[in-house]
């Protein structure tokens, strides 16, 4: 994968092609109407109205063979009404994939039907591709034709060929610019995770640095709403467009801290609720058919291999858990957190996760999940308090998985973890109260992308004392990218000057690496 943005003779760069879509394109084999769709409200990241692909497209879930591609029609996309200005009937949407940026050679085509009950989306799973390769896809409905999106396949069974991969989590439209998905777009990653809390459902804040539309999102016209007013953002859409990602929710796009069929508050209205925030969320993001939402359920939790070198569990901890122990939030003296009945992931997911380690045979395992996994004490001096929204307050279900993380096939444990705000990286220890109990796995925290605002150069030194198995901590926003080879993880924390302005530059504020065989996060 070339890192030049340098044009070459008589071609076109990636880059250009995913800035300017199909209108750099020209005239070609889905039609000759690209030009006409040239962007318009310059800085807005919205493209004409007339144009039903203002959010952009997708792809995500990567197989051996396959991908999702994905894409929603509004050429109206804030309407308060949620149904981006499309009309109320099916809309025929022609599809293209080609392997290079010119479409001068389609593999695949065809046509899906954006469904007015699926807020005219569409989710196109392909099979038949080369292992391991990069293709380029758009979308056209009626003259009007997408932008262009790049993609990859997962490599075949076997290869142990390196993985450029980052993650992120936290993005409020409201608190900042979404910069840190330019930056991530930036790196060329074959592979995206998002791990939660991708919108939020508050309404507008004072504070606000850019305008949330609409009231606190609780109807699916709502959330429809609130979903493609973050798909307008240029910076998201590119991160979108560059290449494939793999996304599980955390609280907010539902609502802050849920667990199961219980709301944050009282609320005889919430399994609605529910349900309309988990038909949006599948309208929206690049998922599987088998994630389409039944009511109030939906098959997020899924498994995914890139060739021999990585699985990726990822996980799904709000909707089977327990309710939070002790009245939720940071408590001291709560005994209810070790109640071994007590889960985040429910039974059944347990029992898959652990299914998963013992058939392993990756190189490195890795959980995709939401909150901070490994044992954290967050208040100073003798007394102990821990976040009960976390896996400290549900200590068996943790350390039934750290147990089955150290005695099963898995060879190198890994668990990233959103949620907090903050990058924190951490050693796993199998028995966390015993502090010289062995490291089983790593923990790898990455920030928001914008929740949480600018941030500050705090280092938490009084935290980090008392939990010597955390090794770093910085609160800036930002994301992480990794590196994944058959003998060592990398993992770069980036971090942003500011997010309440646009176009931040993006650094290295710390490396760490894992060796094959050795859970030890070692500062480079």
């Amino acid at each position: 994968m070339s890192d030049s943005n340098v044009p070459l003779p008589g071609r076109l760069t990636r880059r250009a092609v995913l800035l300017g879509g199909a209108a750099a394109l020209g005239a070609t084999a889905l039609g000759g109407s690209a030009v006409a769709n040239a962007l318009a409200m310059p800085g807005a990241g919205v493209r004409k109205l007339a144009d039903p692909f203002t959010l952009g497209v997708a792809s995500g879930d990567p197989l051996s063979d396959g991908v999702v591609l994905w894409t929603r029609l509004a050429p109206e996309p804030t309407n308060d009404d949620g149904l981006g200005g499309m009309p109320e009937k099916v809309v025929p949407v022609q599809w293209e994939v080609a392997t290079d940026e010119k479409f001068s050679d389609v593999v695949q085509s065809g046509e899906a039907q954006a469904a007015p009950e699926l807020g005219h989306s569409v989710h196109v799973e392909l099979e038949g591709l080369r292992p391991g390769a990069e293709y380029f896809y758009r979308f056209k409905a009626q003259d009007a034709i997408s932008p262009v999106g790049r993609t990859r396949t997962a490599p075949a069974a076997g290869s142990l060929g390196e993985l450029t991969m980052c993650f992120a989590s936290c993005a409020h439209y409201g608190e900042g610019y979404f910069t840190a998905y330019k930056r991530m777009a930036e790196d060329e990653p074959h592979l995206i995770l998002h791990l939660g809390d991708y919108q939020y459902e508050y309404a507008a804040s004072d504070d606000d640095v850019r305008k949330v539309l609409g009231p606190e999102t609780r109807t699916l016209a709502n959330y429809r709403q609130r979903h493609a007013q973050y798909k307008t953002d240029p910076d998201l859409q590119l991160a979108h467009a560059t290449a494939p990602w793999v996304v599980v929710w955390d609280d907010h796009e539902t609502e802050n801290n849920w667990a199961d069929e219980t709301p944050e508050k009282p609320d005889d209205g919430f399994l609605d609720r529910r349900e309309a925030a988990f038909q949006a969320y599948y309208e929206n993001m690049p998922l599987r058919s088998g994630s389409k939402p039944n009511g109030i359920d939906l098959q997020l939790y899924r498994r995914l291999s890139w060739g021999s070198l990585v699985n990726f569990h990822m996980l799904d901890t709000r909707q089977y858990r327990s309710d939070q122990a002790c009245g939720d939030g940071v408590q001291s003296g709560c005994d209810d957190r070790e109640d071994p009945n007590r889960s985040l992931t429910g039974a059944e997911q347990e029992q898959w996760l652990i299914d998963g380690f013992n058939s392993t045979s990756a190189r490195w395992d890795v959980l995709g999940q939401q909150v901070f996994f490994s044992k954290i004490d967050l208040t100073p001096g003798s007394e102990e308090g821990y976040n009960m929204d976390a896996w400290d307050g549900y200590v068996a279900n943790r350390d039934r998985i750290a147990d089955a993380m150290a005695d099963s096939a898995v060879r190198n444990g890994v668990v990233l973890t959103g949620d907090v705000h903050r990058h924190w990286a951490a050693e796993i220890k199998r028995t966390h109260d015993d502090p010289d109990s062995p490291a089983v796995g790593t923990e790898l925290v990455t920030t928001s992308i914008t929740s949480g605002g600018d941030g500050s150069d705090d280092t938490n030194e009084d935290v980090l004392a008392e939990n010597p198995h955390v090794k770093y901590y910085a609160n800036r926003r930002g994301y992480v990218r990794t590196k994944f080879t058959e003998s060592q993880l990398t993992a770069d924390y980036r971090t942003l000057t500011k997010v309440s302005e646009q176009d931040a530059p993006a650094k290295t504020a710390k490396t760490f690496t894992v060796e094959d065989g050795n859970p030890t996060l070692n500062p480079a």
